[in-house]
């Protein structure tokens, strides 16, 4: 394939339509569109499918809706199916929370490398800022934004990206809400592992697969820059039976999984 790959923006979201409407408003003011958005909904109430259903109609590029019934986190099961849905080469993955500088997706194109994968870093919005975005005040995002952690990653400075260099494994500051791939390397190792539900290790799981296949780790910093919004912590009772799930692959060198996109691959999954 010559030229820039044409990139599925995935967006991840759960019963949070505020959030997740700052965040397509977002994506409207890219220098570069996405090909298209596939929103990973992991059985929302009526309201999200009703913001995306008004917005669909002005929005700049497809807007597509993967959704299943609220049975608890099933964040893997979703994110396959919004895999399964995307109609791009090169998935760049968010969560619903996640507001993106205007460069973002153009600076995914350029640093998209096949034979790799990227993690990507993200500002942390705390709560006093967070509450003025959602109230719809306009709040200029930047390094100098007050309530603001992590600042440093909200520098954009495309020019000191090729310098990063940063972890190689598939667990070291692994975080599933700014992550890249090849659609093709996730369909290689079936995608997320459903065999974990509940929050925790999906990613790094996701991630140690793709590592074993040989597709190396990139560490993006200074380009694609975006701010994640202050939310209270999910419920870690499930990490302790997902990180067996994680270390079984570790221990196994497993390339795929068993329960994985595949499924969702032969018929269509529930999309608006």
């Amino acid at each position: 394939m010559s030229g820039p790959p044409r990139i599925s923006l995935l967006v991840a979201t759960y019963n949070w339509p505020r959030a997740l409407e700052l965040v397509l408003e977002s994506v409207r003011g890219q220098r570069q569109l996405p090909f298209e958005v596939v929103i990973a909904d992991d059985g929302s109430r009526d309201e999200t499918r009703a913001l995306i259903d008004r917005l669909r109609t002005t929005f700049p590029v497809p807007l597509v809706h993967a959704w299943h019934e609220d049975t608890g986190f099933r964040l893997a099961a979703i994110r396959n199916k919004a895999i399964a849905a995307a109609r791009g080469d090169y998935v760049v993955q968010i969560d619903g929370d996640i507001v993106l500088h205007r460069a973002f997706v153009e600076a995914h194109a350029r640093f998209a490398r096949r034979g790799s994968w990227a993690q990507g870093s993200r500002a942390l919005v705390e709560r006093p800022t967070t509450e003025r975005l959602l109230a719809g005040e306009r709040v200029r995002l930047w390094p100098f934004t007050p309530a603001l952690n992590m600042r440093q990653n909200a520098l954009y400075a495309p020019w000191l990206t090729s310098l990063v260099k940063g972890p190689t494994d598939g667990m070291t500051r692994i975080r599933g809400a700014h992550m890249a791939f090849w659609r093709d390397d996730l369909l290689r190792v079936n995608g997320y592992d459903e065999a974990i539900e509940g929050w925790g290790r999906e990613d790094s799981e996701l991630a140690t697969r793709l590592i074993h296949a040989g597709v190396v780790r990139r560490n993006l910093k200074f380009s694609a820059v975006c701010y994640h919004l202050w939310h209270r912590q999910a419920n870690f009772d499930a990490v302790d039976r997902n990180h067996e799930v994680f270390m079984r692959t570790v221990r196994e060198r497993r390339t795929r999984c068993e329960r994985g996109v595949d499924q969702y691959l032969s018929s269509t999954p529930t999309v608006a």
